[in-house]
């Protein structure tokens, strides 16, 4: 069994940054790739960030040159830095583990945490 904790989130000025942390326990197959993902009130959950075990990287256009992802192999653990946060980045974030770059793919999810940019 996979768990996946989420750590990190709160409110952030526009322009400022945050960092998320997500830890996942479980074998290193399951947990192969390990993605963000962000739902706003009234939207549907898209995909922010991924990056598999060998830092390969996949990143939401909404999100290039702003978000870096980036992943501790041996904790299993990966962070998603944000800088220059917009309102409309103002979500749930949502962490991710699975076995695959098929990101239909049901995977283990955390629980999500708030991510509020706003003045």
């Amino acid at each position: 069994q996979v768990q996946v904790a989420e750590f990190g989130g709160g409110l952030v000025q526009p322009g400022g940054s945050l960092r998320l942390s997500c830890a996942a326990s479980g074998s290193s197959f399951s947990i192969y790739v390990m993605a963000w993902y962000r739902q706003a009130p009234g939207k549907q959950r898209e995909l922010v960030a991924a990056v598999d075990s060998g830092g390969s990287t996949n990143y939401a256009d909404s999100v290039k040159g702003r978000f870096t992802i980036s992943r501790d192999t041996a904790k299993n653990t990966v962070y998603l830095q944000m800088n220059s946060l917009k309102p409309e980045d103002t979500a749930g974030y949502y962490c991710k583990a699975q076995p695959t770059w098929f990101m239909d793919f049901v995977g283990y999810w955390g629980q999500g945490t708030q991510v509020t940019v706003s003045s």
